[in-house]
């Protein structure tokens, strides 16, 4: 969905809290609702700052993997943007009634930034991984043409274990190049906790794993035609072009059955019930600070906690980032929260984890553990993580 903004990308201001991104939970994974020239607008307002944002393009197979892998799904929260790739989260999306309507996959990025010849800051790609070759291939690609290289340094590190491709002389090759936007293709996810284990180590200020779009640009793999894309057809054609995925995708594609019937499916019923309430009696949700000291704030949440109360929430929230202090959220009397509202719920704990502070939940209803369990975030219950 566009943000609707005319400003120019240097006026695209760069997020200082996370609370300010329209996130929404799809099954634990954050999804920004942001459309492709939203995104390339971001990605020149870093870029033009010199300042980090880290990239993922959540896809059925990073949904799955997050589901499996706590380190991989931390990489998804500790993200500064996380449009939709793949038409499963489209569909999942539309199922439950959120407003993502369109991808903005890592190939279309990549094909906007080699088409786009001008801009208030114009990116300087940094190829990393892929077969043999395909690196220097696409940089080509991407150069032809062009008195002023769009990619400036390419590196082909192998197929070593992430220690290895962490070693002191590859960050640092990558680090020299000075270039805007590092594009990592070690395999979905290898390339996530590459870059999750050497975040701070990185200079680049954009970077992504954006996978099999290096093979596209470089012409080593066909890209599915748009109609075929259009309706959500491009794993077949995938398949198509490097059959050794057909095994991903089947067992990608059993956890996505068994998540539209046990997860999917009854999130979109409850959604719908609880709008269908609201439209015949409206409620709305209190926020009342119930105590405070040197380590905790504590607050209590009243009513329903939806999409049209996050911008209040969020500015109780701002008070304890501030001060670095743990929050402490009571859901006693919180009937039902939806997935805008859980979607700033994760932000809120990972602005909170990143100030060594945590987010505790107290007073958990049976109504609301549910909601929790089908949104796929009881990890945000555990003890490790209000602890």
């Amino acid at each position: 969905m566009s943000d609707g903004s005319s400003a120019s990308p240097t006026d695209a201001p760069l997020l200082s809290s996370n609370l300010s991104r329209e996130v929404y939970c799809i099954l634990g994974v954050p999804i920004d609702a942001l459309d492709l020239p939203a995104v390339v607008r971001r990605l020149e307002s870093a870029a033009a700052q010199r300042a980090t944002c880290l990239v993922s393009t959540p896809n059925l197979n990073f949904l799955v993997n997050s589901l499996s892998d706590p380190e991989f799904r931390q990489s998804l929260l500790d993200s500064d943007l996380c449009p939709p790739d793949g038409m499963a989260i489209i569909w999942i999306a539309r199922l439950i009634g959120l407003p993502i309507r369109e991808r903005a996959s890592g190939a279309d990025l990549l094909d906007r930034l080699r088409a786009k010849a001008t801009g208030v800051h114009r990116l300087s790609l940094f190829l990393f991984g892929g077969a043999p070759g395909v690196a220097t291939a696409a940089a080509k690609a991407f150069n032809a043409g062009s008195s002023e290289p769009k990619c400036i340094g390419t590196m082909d590190p192998g197929f070593g274990e992430i220690d290895e491709l962490s070693a002191d002389n590859i960050i640092n090759v990558v680090n020299s190049s000075g270039a805007d936007f590092l594009v990592v293709s070690l395999g979905a996810k290898k390339g996530q906790l590459w870059l999750q284990r050497n975040h701070h180590r990185l200079k680049i200020p954009i970077r992504a794993h954006l996978g099999a779009a290096i093979g596209f640009q470089a012409g080593v793999l066909k890209r599915a035609p748009p109609v075929v894309r259009a309706c959500g057809f491009e794993w077949l054609w995938r398949i198509k072009e490097e059959h050794y995925l057909w095994k991903r995708y089947q067992h990608d594609g059993f956890v996505l059955l068994r998540l539209l019937l046990t997860r999917v499916l009854p999130l979109a019923a409850t959604n719908r019930w609880h709008q269908l309430r609201q439209k015949l009696r409206p409620r709305e949700l209190s926020i009342v600070k119930l105590q405070e000291d040197e380590r905790s704030i504590k607050f209590a949440l009243s009513g329903v906690a939806l999409q049209t109360h996050v911008s209040r929430a969020s500015k109780h929230f701002e008070e304890a980032l501030a001060s670095d202090r743990n929050v402490i959220i009571d859901l006693s009397r919180t009937q039902t929260i939806d997935a805008r509202f859980f979607g700033m719920l994760m932000m809120l704990h990972k602005e909170l984890t990143s100030r060594k502070a945590k987010l505790r939940f107290t007073g958990v209803t049976w109504t609301i553990r549910k909601l929790f369990q089908l949104n796929e975030l009881e990890y945000l219950l555990s003890p490790e993580a209000g602890s």
